[in-house]
């Protein structure tokens, strides 16, 4: 890329963030527009990219205004209204979408490409940590930060690798061109873009269409897609219990879960997982299965699983008191029905027999509206419900549509609504033995708060 400096609007998304750090470590000046500051722009003003809070033209530093040498990248979250995107395209730079640098990433390298409706950043997450442990390395462009790397981003001068975690959203993963692309899961969602099951299947369709030929495709088994490969690419299957890879001689005990992985070249004995939860085995397999087809030694793969952290906000334990009564507080980032019924059943399968309570922050006025019944039926495995209000994220509200729409079919005995505001204070009413915090929206912003109320109540 012709060059010097390069605007992001939306700079705090963690997506974007990993491409200007990228940046950055190709000595370019990188600045941009973030709606509101948070901890991830703190981080990267400290690194050294100029971010303003204000969508005002007028604000954009001189090095950015040479159409000639400017790149202009912009996340679809942000509105077409945006002054700042309006100036840039009024005047003629070249504005790009996120995804189109991401694809400029995999043309000149070998990229490993992560799809599906959930699954995507804890197997992306895996991958990169194994290729960063192997010493193969890669460069990692990330949806959540890694508590290894404290980072959604990794580098590496020589290695041929990226790591990408390809986005269905607004059919961002179009623009990539996989060398080895995982596809985990295909359950409907984002339903505001493509309307139909059949449209969002049909993309997953048209990606699996990218890989190049002498490249791979890893696809869950069971799934409703029909990949359609070009010649000279292999297909292959996984799950936790049949396929190409997947898991036998599966142990769990002692706060671990170890298993073998069964190969089609070999078994590979003795995995541990760093974080134990028993979604992550069929996690691992997707990202060792990547990695093996890169060529990464089975040690290699044992070492990284075992030290892998996951990914912050990835079944993250905010709290872990010792003892069989010891309070427990776990935060997920589970925004699908799918994703949140996968948490609550882990947190089952490690604290069997007691209670649970669960604390939800809906995420988009549309995918309520579309799964309030399917949101609804996870929750009920529960034993006490908190909803919060609707996250809007990008979309302006639509009338009817409220947690109120889940609140009223959830099932389990103890159910309520507060607002953000009225959260804390309201905690002091509840004896948590465990809790689970779940949402893709602000709610994180509330997790300290929501912690130091949990361990100050009376055991």
């Amino acid at each position: 890329m012709n060059f010097d400096s390069i605007y992001f609007v939306g700079a705090g998304g963690i997506g974007m963030a990993a491409l200007e750090r990228y940046f950055l470590s190709k000595d370019k000046r990188v600045a941009g527009y973030d709606r509101t500051p948070s901890d991830l722009t703190r981080a990267l003003q400290a690194e050294g990219v100029e971010i303003v809070f204000d969508e005002n033209p007028d604000l954009i530093p001189d090095y950015c205004r040479d159409r000639e040498h400017t790149l202009v990248v912009y996340t679809p979250a942000v509105p077409a209204t945006h002054a700042g995107l309006c100036w840039f395209r009024e005047h003629g730079f070249e504005v790009v979408k996120r995804a189109k640098v991401l694809g400029i990433v995999t043309e000149h390298s070998q990229g490993l490409c992560f799809a599906g409706t959930h699954g995507k950043t804890t197997t992306s997450s895996m991958a990169a940590h194994i290729m960063q442990v192997s010493g193969v390395g890669c460069n990692a462009f990330l949806g959540g930060v890694l508590r290894n790397y404290d980072s959604n981003f990794l580098l590496s001068e020589t290695s041929p690798y990226s790591v990408i975690e390809a986005d269905e959203f607004d059919r961002s993963f179009h623009q990539l061109s996989p060398y080895i692309a995982v596809v985990t899961s295909t359950d409907p969602d984002h339903l505001d873009i493509y309307g139909t099951e059949e449209a969002y299947l049909e993309s997953f369709a048209h990606f699996t269409e990218l890989i190049r030929p002498g490249g791979a495709l890893i696809v869950h088994t069971g799934l409703k897609l029909k990949p359609r490969v070009q010649d000279g690419v292999r297909t292959y299957t996984y799950s936790r219990n049949e396929g190409d890879f997947h898991a036998c001689n599966v142990r769990k005990g002692g706060g671990e879960i170890r298993f073998d992985m069964v190969t089609p070249w070999e078994t590979i004995t003795d995995i541990t997982l760093g974080v134990p939860v028993d979604i992550n085995i069929e996690n691992a397999i997707a990202a060792m299965a990547a990695c093996r087809l890169a060529q990464v030694p089975a040690q290699a793969m044992r070492e990284a699983m075992a030290s892998f952290m996951g990914a912050k906000r990835r079944f993250e334990f905010w709290l872990k008191e010792p003892g069989e009564h010891g309070r427990v507080m776990i935060d997920d980032y589970a925004h699908h029905p799918d994703e949140l019924k996968a948490s609550i059943n882990s947190v089952r399968d490690l604290y069997p027999g007691r209670k649970l309570t669960v604390i939800f922050q809906p995420h988009l006025y549309t995918r309520t509206r579309d799964f309030a019944d399917e949101f609804a039926a996870a929750l009920s495995l529960a034993d006490e419900v908190i909803l919060l209000p609707i996250y809007p994220a990008r979309e302006l509200p639509i009338e009817g549509v409220s947690s109120e729409m889940i609140l009223e079919k959830v099932k389990c005995g103890e159910k309520r609504i507060y607002s953000k505001e009225n959260l804390i204070s309201s905690l002091q009413m509840f004896n948590f033995e465990v809790l689970l915090t779940v949402g893709a929206g602000d709610i994180a912003n509330l997790l300290p708060q929501v912690c130091n109320e949990v361990k100050k109540q009376r055991r």
